[in-house]
């Protein structure tokens, strides 16, 4: 059994870490840490889980995470660079579900997140964890950065036509829309009911911390620099992405179904839609799934690619689960076999 720890476990991804990880065969949940809830029995908090969780939080600093095979942070950006160092040290692997580790560059880190990186000699031996992209380095891992929720939808969308060069990779435009648990559970007048419901915004325009995240891991696809335009929006629900994704075809005989078909073949969480589909956020709503659908409007050399996921499940610690069980060389479907909810 993997010994899993969880540190930060009170918010929305980690409740979802919970309730995957407690369903899983090979796992046993060790330790969850809640600075501001240590003592309180996790069920009191989150009651889905009475009867599958007995656990209490514990304060971080207590040692009981060296006793971990790999501690999960789901914790705000620029924590896990305090604490991994050393648990890595002491033989303890690791999944951050923040930022802190997903960009190669400390100097592009402190750019986008305002404060200096606590071990950028971390940041080269992390693995960003994509495993549609990068499973084999996953597997030998110690350090793996799960990827953003918009990141990964966007991704998954457009890599099969970069890693080809079908398209012109210096406009690619990215049109995202999140729902409200993308922004956490910490209170915040925008994702007030009264202020989101009925109600749908852009933000981020100039510049949002994703899409550095994104733009390194196309370029790192294409082998060449990329230009991307990504503006995301809130929506009033609660869980799903839909990235609708543009771009423009340098040669418009390809067959892009049989393309994405062939690349996704093996993929066990990536679904391609039959041609003309219009996946719905509804469809992987509590699984760890990207539907990807294709368009070409009017037959032109414009290609449009739509790709759905949940954000806390394939966006976040779905993502992280089916990363776990790559690490640990076990099924990488293992916990992660539940069909989305509907309605």
């Amino acid at each position: 059994m993997i010994r899993a720890g969880i540190v930060g476990g009170t918010g929305y991804t980690g409740v979802e870490l919970l309730r995957l990880l407690a369903g899983h065969p090979d796992t046993e949940l060790s330790v969850i840490t809640s600075r501001s809830e240590a003592g309180r029995p996790v069920a009191d908090m989150f009651p889905n889980l009475r009867g599958h969780v007995d656990l209490e939080f514990t304060q971080p600093e207590g040692g009981q995470l060296a006793g971990c095979d790999l501690v999960f942070f789901a914790t705000p950006n620029g924590t896990a660079m305090t604490l991994a160092p050393g648990l890595l040290e002491q033989g303890v692997r690791v999944i951050d579900l923040a930022a802190d580790f997903r960009l190669c560059s400390a100097a592009e880190w402190e750019q986008w997140y305002g404060m200096p990186h606590a071990c950028p000699d971390l940041l080269e031996e992390a693995v960003y964890g994509l495993p549609e992209v990068s499973r084999d380095a996953i597997r030998d891992a110690r350090l793996v950065a799960n990827p953003g929720c918009y990141p990964t939808a966007v991704q998954l969308g457009f890599l099969p036509l970069i890693e080809r060069g079908l398209v012109d990779a210096s406009r690619l435009i990215a049109d995202a829309k999140s729902g409200v648990s993308g922004a956490g559970r910490g209170a915040s007048i925008g994702t007030l009911l009264s202020e989101a419901s009925e109600s749908l915004k852009a933000y981020g325009v100039p510049g949002h911390r994703h899409q550095p995240e994104i733009r390194q891991g196309l370029e790192a696809a294409a082998g060449n620099p990329v230009g991307l335009t990504f503006v995301p929006h809130l929506t009033p629900m609660i869980r799903g992405i839909h990235a609708t994704l543009y771009a423009r075809l340098k040669d418009s005989d390809q067959d892009l179904q049989a393309i994405y078909e062939l690349r996704y073949r093996d993929e066990p969480f990536v679904d391609v839609m039959p041609a003309g589909s219009h996946p719905e956020t509804r469809s992987v709503r509590g699984a760890n799934h990207c539907r990807i659908a294709l368009h070409r409007p009017q037959g032109g050399d414009e290609v449009v690619v739509l790709s759905v996921i949940d954000n806390l499940v394939k966006g976040a610690a779905g993502q992280a689960v089916q990363n776990m069980n790559i690490m640990f060389g076990i099924a990488e479907d293992a916990g992660l076999e539940g069909i989305a909810l509907i309605p």
